[in-house]
């Protein structure tokens, strides 16, 4: 039902709930409360200690005209409160609209409470007039507003809503019955108007059961059957795959030699390969992947080891050759030449190429293989599903082995791998040196600066990252601006500048010329995250790195510790935040990528983990919800039995591949 066909709602207000994206009695309900005011735990003011969350009640003496000129260029609200002897002040910042609700009289303010030099101030409290809202009882729900949309309007809306709607769930009855699963109405109505704690709780727990089951459900449609029986007979034996193994200058570890125990009977068993190789920085997941192309090339088989960036590509075309001089190896990326990639893809159609190495370009119409039977998808998480099935099409039947270097929390891995096998290194190679962090502010830089200076000197090399390439409004540093800062700054250094808008050939270029020590220092942006290999750079220095997300900052420390020297990261941050600086000191405190990132998932949600703008917005809806990872596993189990009894098959069909088309795109951050 369209919002403007409930009686007190109408057409006006139908335009201000728009503004949150909201035009029906469907998408209103399913609206959730970030948050809620326990109406019986209202606090002194005097006793909240700084930074803390709290609920006050006061009175509002005194609004401020808007500032809107000279160094206040954003409009700032403030108003003055007084609570018993108390006088305190609240401020919004980028709300001048809420100087039109304020009138003086009696109210509930919830918000950040500040106290510096015993200057109280609440940051952008929500609040209610407690003379015109007695009924405000037990816990109150406070949703995500817009544009100066009151709580209880969208309050008013979702009671009207819930009465409206009769929500129907897509799991089946008979599994409903089975484990007792609470209908989705009260559900609903129980998430807006709970009694207590535990009855809010539980609903979060059941309306996420609800979209994790539509979610996987669409991912096990797309993704298809896993079970294809084998076409690609592979003849090479164990004790050729162990000899290939001391190609390496280093002996696997037990979790290596499991891992390629894994690929090698899957690619003998009846039925073909389908796997996720996940480890954590510096666990040996390419040699793995190197041995398991090699065991189709020795069984004459064509392989191809695609890759996200070409800088990644180069890299590992080199590796290639390297280890399977025996072989012919070809390469083909965006940036190669017409007559190149004319050449490479003639070779390969008339089966004179044994491995490809490449990028994307890989995956276009026009490249044919003879016999290809091995894909390696490197660093899954950057490409989709779509992609992934595209290169499934190069061949009859193909093994695929996709790596993630992300490591990504098993609840995760549940809805996007739920069609793989998966296999994960959990160990490191015993000679790795673990990389120091250090959390550096600003008064500290100078003699980091001399620090490295020493270094280089020594014949290391450093990363120096930024979040992104050019200055636009000031708020980050930028590659550009620091490459020049640095270069007067740090004259005797050599420095070269990577990112992403530079021409392939450029960044080839310049990657080169740091492997072979011609660059002492590079300043780069996040195009150096994954794969990239040096082992002379000992230094990682991170700008700005509040910004950045656990995993990722994991990532990027990643490139450094990869030779025999000890090596350092670098976390430059100017923010004050306790919640930024709480977050960096989780990387400073543990080197295990699979903690970290099921930390991450804690502190950003599944929407901002699984990046919103890539995935279609799944989740998004639901990220307000406090659930545990029980909600996660739980859908998954029904999703699995209503296929393995073919309950509802055509209406959950229908229903999840509505909701969810886009995953066929859908790539991780």
């Amino acid at each position: 039902m369209q919002l403007n066909e409930l009686k007190g709602i109408g057409q006006s207000r139908a335009k201000e709930f728009s503004k949150l994206g909201v035009s029906t009695t469907a998408e209103l309900i399913r609206c959730y409360p970030r948050t809620y005011l326990d109406m019986t735990n209202r606090v002194s003011v005097r006793e909240v200690v700084h930074n803390d969350m709290a609920l006050i009640a006061c009175k509002l003496i005194y609004v401020e005209p808007l500032r809107t000129g000279g160094k206040y260029k954003n409009k700032t609200v403030r108003a003055l409160l007084e609570q018993g002897r108390d006088n305190f002040t609240a401020v919004w910042f980028n709300q001048p609209y809420v100087a039109q609700k304020l009138t003086p009289g009696e109210y509930l303010f919830y918000g950040r409470v500040q106290n510096y030099y015993d200057r109280i101030s609440l940051i952008n409290p929500t609040f209610e007039r407690l003379d015109t809202n007695s009924r405000l009882k037990g816990l109150v729900p406070v949703y995500p507003l817009k544009s100066g949309i009151p709580q209880w309007l969208v309050r008013d809306g979702v009671q009207k809503a819930l009465a409206a709607e009769r929500p129907s769930s897509l799991i089946p009855a008979q599994l409903l019955a089975k484990y007792g699963l609470t209908p989705l109405g009260e559900a609903f109505r129980k998430i807006h108007l709970p009694q207590s704690r535990k009855e809010m709780q539980d609903a979060a727990e059941r309306l996420a059961i609800e979209e994790y089951f539509t979610l996987i459900a669409a991912f096990k449609l797309i993704k298809g059957d896993r079970t294809e029986a084998r076409t690609n007979r592979y003849t090479v034996t164990e004790r050729e795959v162990a000899a290939f193994e001391k190609r390496f200058p280093f002996t696997f570890t037990g979790g290596q030699q499991a891992a390629v125990r894994a690929i090698y009977d899957n690619v003998t068993s009846p039925h073909r390969m389908n796997r996720l190789l996940q480890g954590d920085v510096g666990s040996g997941k390419t040699a793995v992947a190197l041995t398991g192309i090699f065991m189709a090339v020795k069984s004459g088989f064509q392989a191809v080891y695609l890759s996200p960036t070409e800088v990644l590509a180069a890299q590992n075309y080199a590796l290639l050759q390297r280890i399977f001089p025996d072989y012919r190896v070809g390469y083909l990326a965006g940036a190669s030449t017409v007559k190149e990639k004319r050449e490479i893809k003639e070779a390969l159609s008339r089966g004179e190429v044994d491995i490809l190495c490449g990028t994307h370009a890989v995956l276009q119409a026009d490249v044919q293989f003879e016999r290809l039977a091995f894909c390696v998808c490197d660093e899954q998480h950057r490409f989709g599903v779509a992609q992934r099935n595209s290169l499934s099409e190069k061949g009859e039947d193909l093994d695929i082995l996709v790596m993630s270097a992300t490591p990504i929390p098993r609840t995760l891995s549940l809805v996007f791998y739920g069609d793989l096998d998966v296999t994960t290194i959990p160990d490191k190679p015993a000679e790795r040196i673990p990389v120091t962090t250090a959390i550096i502010p600003p008064r500290k830089y100078d003699d980091m600066f001399g620090w490295i200076r020493r270094e280089i000197r020594q014949g290391r090399q450093a990363y120096f990252v930024c979040p992104k390439i050019e200055d636009d409004e000031g708020q980050a540093t930028s590659a550009e601006e620091l490459y020049d800062k640095l270069k007067t700054q740090l004259p005797e250094i050599r420095f070269g500048l990577l990112h992403g808008r530079m021409r392939e050939r450029e960044k080839e270029g310049t990657m080169s010329a740091f492997k072979r020590g011609e660059i002492d220092a590079l300043v780069a942006t996040t195009v150096i995250e994954v794969g990239v290999d040096v082992p002379a750079a000992t230094v990682m220095v991170i700008y700005d790195a509040d910004r950045f997300g656990l995993s990722q900052l994991h990532q990027l420390r990643g490139r450094v510790g990869r030779g025999a020297d000890k090596s350092y990261c670098f976390l430059l941050t100017e923010s004050e935040s306790e919640t930024a600086l709480e977050r960096l000191s989780i990387l400073k405190s543990t080197a295990d990528g699979f903690e970290l990132a099921e930390r991450d998932l804690e502190l950003r949600g599944s929407g901002d983990f699984l990046g919103t703008r890539q995935s279609g917005k799944f989740l998004n809806e639901i990220k307000n919800l406090q659930y545990t990872s029980n909600a996660i596993f739980t859908a998954k189990k029904l999703v699995d039995e209503a296929f393995e009894r073919g309950l509802d098959q055509d209406r959950i069909r229908s229903a999840a591949m509505e909701k969810y088309e886009s995953l066929k795109d859908v790539v991780l951050n």
